[in-house]
């Protein structure tokens, strides 16, 4: 990236916004992803049953809990 870039703290400010909702859409397209082949074992009515949504939610904390330590361990190492 061009250092003069950086150098404007509005630019910088914005590219690291952008880069941590990147982040973020990344993140809920796997956790949709894995939770839904887990979780969702036939065609889907029109509505979950109540085992899928409890599946999907669990599966859904899980997700987010385990990338929260990931996280934490990567800052841990820097």
């Amino acid at each position: 990236m061009d250092p003069s870039v950086m150098q404007n703290p509005e630019m910088a400010n914005f590219i690291n916004q952008e880069q941590q909702r990147a982040m973020i859409n990344e993140m809920v397209g796997k956790l949709t992803s894995a939770c839904w082949d887990k979780c969702i074992t036939s065609a889907p009515g029109s509505k979950f049953s109540s085992s899928e949504s409890a599946c999907l939610s669990n599966c859904a904390r899980r997700y987010l809990d385990m990338s929260m330590i990931i996280m934490k361990r990567f800052q841990n190492m820097q």
